[in-house]
């Protein structure tokens, strides 16, 4: 059976590759967040075939990710759990990565709010979580398409919305990330990669 893959995972995954390539290490964990479909999981993990990686979303986009896994037959590639961002926990275990592509403009802001919360408390110094998609800088948008984009996500969600990159960071940092790099990518698209801070006593 053929698998279908969405024109924006074709066009966004092999610059993503290259990103991630120069963080991840073999014999690692990672949650994705918000899996749609499952097709960055099992492209991406051709090439990490020693990295277990586990799918996760809301249960509406449960029976498409496990088509999508059951077609690949991946040994590497785990889930789908079910996460609702506000609402449930992370899945039990340690993950050395979190990943999530094109979810931050989707969720509301307070979705937003609790999902960096909820990554503070669970994972470990060291983890690293990787957002990719279109941010706003200084309140501004980067291209006449992102500002587009903005408008049709607001009309189809009011509180939907491309993020400012600095209120991203300032709630990451809040949360005990410091920032590692902010990567450009194609199609006006950013690599947002945070790493975890040992934790302070008080």
């Amino acid at each position: 059976m053929s698998k279908q893959i969405s024109s924006a995972v074709l066009r966004n995954r092999e610059p993503i590759l290259d990103i991630l390539s120069k963080y991840f290490i073999d014999h690692k964990r990672l949650l994705e967040v918000g899996s749609g479909a499952g097709e960055h999981a099992t492209y991406f993990c051709e090439h990490f075939p020693k990295l277990q990686w586990v799918t996760s979303d809301v249960r509406e986009n449960e029976r498409a990710i496990v088509a999508h896994l059951r077609s690949a037959k991946m040994k590497n590639v785990h889930g789908p759990e079910i996460l609702k961002v506000g609402v449930d926990d992370l899945p039990k275990g340690v993950f050395d990565y979190v990943f999530s592509a094109n979810t931050l403009h989707i969720m509301s802001w307070k979705e937003d709010k609790a999902l960096f919360k909820l990554l503070g408390k669970r994972l470990r110094e060291g983890a690293l979580v990787i957002f990719y998609g279109p941010f706003n800088y200084a309140g501004e948008y980067t291209s006449y398409s992102n500002e587009a984009f903005d408008k049709w996500l607001k009309d189809r969600n009011e509180k939907s919305g491309i993020r400012n990159f600095e209120d991203v960071v300032s709630c990451m940092t809040k949360g005990g990330f410091k920032l590692l790099q902010d990567h450009e990518m194609p199609s006006n698209n950013r690599t947002l990669v945070f790493e975890r801070l040992p934790y302070i006593k008080k």
